[in-house]
């Protein structure tokens, strides 16, 4: 597979975000292993999680317990996997997102992931998502903290605006290693975000690349152009999507969500699908 860089770290370039194997509509634990094992079968070396991908209240950590089993089942080669988690954003238990950027809370969670990961530091340690009540800088502070004392090993943020990218930068001094955003063809509103990452020469990893779980299916549909470039170069409309994004800039590395061993088989493989100018062309216009 095709790769890409984070921190200065070589991964794939595509990922397997592992939240829909931890929440609502969850498959079981075996199924959700099988998909972890086919992702790195084809060659998928990120994996993307949080503490507060779970469903219920006491289960915090969930999707992270997952992985670091299927890893430890796996064999050679889950060495090479650098795992992504994010702390910072909650779920009570009722289905709904709270956030919590104390930095007390930070530097607790970002040990308790350590710990269900079973790692001695994190590999990329993320801070989920702005909390209105705690200055940034605050919270950045803390992501700073667990970087001098090598609790986490690359740092980076999630859900920023251009402004926060810079601010967490200089916090940092210099060491922020990647930016998780939602974009898709659905959703293009951190376009810009991308191009800043792509200046700085700072990973961006695209959250909900094919729209999300309820739209993906829907992509087809309501992406004409998406399923004419995928009908000329025979693949599917979810591979010709990925693809189209990691044409926008070398920093992008997609992390589709996916609880099926086929269907991250389908993503892993957009790697490899080579569009031409125009095709990239038509698809952004889109």
């Amino acid at each position: 597979m095709k790769q890409r860089t984070i921190g200065g770290r070589t991964v794939s370039a595509i990922g397997l975000g592992g939240m829909p194997m931890s929440i609502e509509g969850r498959p079981d634990a075996r199924r959700s292993i099988e998909t972890i094992h086919a992702a790195l079968d084809a060659g998928v070396t990120l994996v993307d999680t949080a503490d507060a991908y779970h469903r219920d209240a006491g289960e915090v950590g969930h999707n992270e317990e997952l992985i670091a089993r299927a890893l430890r089942s796996y064999g050679p080669g889950a060495d090479e996997v650098l795992v992504a988690t994010k702390g910072g954003h909650l779920r009570p238990g009722d289905g709904s997102w709270t956030v919590n950027g104390d930095p007390a809370h930070l530097r607790q969670a970002a040990k308790e992931s350590a710990r269900r990961l079973g790692v001695e530091a994190i590999g990329l340690y993320q801070f989920h998502r702005p909390d209105p009540r705690v200055p940034y800088a605050d919270s950045l502070g803390a992501i700073r903290d667990l970087l001098d004392e090598g609790v986490i090993r690359m740092a980076g943020i999630s859900n920023a605006t251009v402004a926060q990218i810079d601010e967490a930068n200089e916090i940092l001094g210099g060491r922020l290693d990647s930016v998780q955003n939602q974009f898709s063809p659905r959703f293009r509103s951190s376009l810009g975000e991308l191009e800043h990452c792509a200046g700085l020469g700072i990973a961006f990893l695209p959250w909900s690349p094919l729209g999300g779980i309820a739209n993906a299916p829907e992509l087809s549909a309501q992406q004409a152009v998406f399923r004419e470039v995928a009908d000329e170069t025979g693949v599917s409309v979810y591979r010709v999507t990925l693809a189209w994004e990691l044409a926008l800039a070398p920093v992008v590395v997609p992390i589709p969500g996916s609880s099926r061993p086929e269907s991250i088989r389908d993503s892993a493989a957009a790697a490899e699908v080579v569009l031409t100018p125009d095709q990239i062309s038509r698809l952004s216009a889109a």
